[in-house]
């Protein structure tokens, strides 16, 4: 093939949980940018109306939003379902759902390291889960999960945000796994971890550790869209076939730091 149609993803569906803001709107848009048509789930329904219309006005591809709470099964099921209707099937699923609480270690209360836990962790697991036979089908697919450096490294001693980081970390081993025991079927998987970018999750944390973030860094600069957009297509596309069980940071170098 040529170099470029590697990276083409024409004819295919990706899905995009967490795409009604920030880091998922950017990755939605992404793939349709890249030919894919997009379906977009989120617990915020309006949100993914909105960026589907932005979407489809923008590239020209099918944008399907829909709704989705992805620590219920049920809630998965009937997304799946619907996705499937609406295209006849998913080739490219990216988890990017995810929650946040911040408190020190010796604080963090019970119920909120559950809920940190089981949307960022269990909801990857389970969106993973429902969207496999699928894939299968075809003898084709890819999983993108969304971790973060906070999954590989030690973070700053300005965060507390122990529920997150443990979450994370469990994303980076669930992506290794996955991608052993799914690659006879042709389904690659890989994790993202990015550094600091802001997102409507993140926005007052940055807001009060901004110049820490940005003097921390090799680059001093923070994340930006177009950071995102190559690598997401990348693992996305043919040019990945043979990469799978990888966690690619996209930090500015802040782990090599």
């Amino acid at each position: 093939m040529n170099s470029l149609d590697l990276f083409s993803l024409s004819g295919k569906t990706a899905l995009v949980t967490g795409g009604g803001r920030g880091i998922g709107r950017t990755i939605a848009f992404a793939l349709a940018e890249a030919g894919a048509d997009v379906a977009i789930a989120s617990r915020n329904l309006d949100n993914c109306v909105q960026v589907a219309v932005e979407i489809s006005k923008s590239t020209g591809r099918i944008a399907y939003p829909d709704k989705v709470d992805v620590t219920s099964k049920g809630s998965i099921t009937e997304l799946i379902g619907s996705v499937r209707d609406k295209f006849g099937g998913i080739d490219i699923l990216v988890n990017n759902s995810g929650s946040t609480w911040g408190a020190a270690f010796e604080e963090m209360p019970l119920d909120k390291w559950d809920q940190v836990l089981r949307t960022n962790l269990t909801g990857t697991f389970l969106m993973s889960q429902a969207v496999v036979p699928l894939m299968k089908e075809r003898h084709w697919g890819r999983i993108i999960n969304i971790s973060s450096i906070a999954g590989l490294v030690s973070p700053p001693d300005f965060m507390n945000t122990v529920g997150y980081t443990a979450s994370k970390g469990g994303i980076i081993a669930l992506t290794r796994e996955l991608a052993v025991k799914l690659a006879p079927a042709g389904i690659v998987v890989n994790a993202i971890a990015p550094s600091f970018f802001p997102s409507k999750m993140t926005s007052a944390f940055v807001q009060k550790f901004r110049d820490k973030i940005v003097d921390g860094n090799p680059t001093k600069r923070m994340g930006e869209e177009d950071d995102l957009k190559g690598v997401v297509v990348f693992l996305a596309s043919q040019a990945a076939s043979f990469v799978t069980g990888q966690v690619i940071a996209v930090d500015g170098g802040y782990i090599a730091a």
